[in-house]
């Protein structure tokens, strides 16, 4: 199951792009064996300045036709890291070829886009900047990749 995940904003080489990097070439070594991967990151941006709408226009461009779609968004269920483990297992195990991921931008995701959704998910009750949370759900996507190997890395 390819893993795409969609974001508005580019990303300059930097700490963040570093850890990114670093948790896809992982999740893409450890998910292989499970059915999960590739993933890879599309970037978005408004340059005309149309705000969520035009964002959500470029986002739905650069989601693959027929992939399920997961905002992330402040509204979305919290989720343990094995509960998203077993949720990517699901969505393998039901024959799901591409997730799409997907993080807006600033002012988070528009409304029409966030209902077309089939999942939202959120990491807690706090408002994380779209940059950091790229690190947290390659992070979150290795971590569910180590989980549903048996790998060590997860400790809970």
């Amino acid at each position: 199951m390819r893993i795409h995940v969609c974001a508005v904003g580019r990303l300059r080489a930097g700490p963040e792009q570093t850890m990114i990097d670093d948790y896809l070439k992982r999740f893409d070594r450890t998910g292989r064996a499970q059915g999960l991967g590739p993933a890879s990151v599309t970037e978005v941006e408004d340059k005309k300045g149309g705000g969520q709408q035009a964002e959500a226009d470029l986002l739905r461009r650069a989601v693959p036709k027929g992939a399920l779609i997961c905002g992330l968004d402040e509204r979305g269920t919290v989720m343990s890291s094995q509960d998203f483990a077993k949720l990517l297992a699901r969505w393998r195990d039901n024959g799901r070829q591409d997730v799409a991921l997907v993080i807006g931008g600033a002012d988070g995701i528009d409304p029409a886009l966030r209902a077309e959704a089939d999942q939202l998910l959120s990491f807690g009750k706090m408002v994380w900047p779209h940059m950091l949370a790229r690190v947290m759900l390659t992070e979150q996507l290795y971590r569910a990749a180590s989980i549903l190997a048996g790998a060590p890395y997860h400790r809970a």
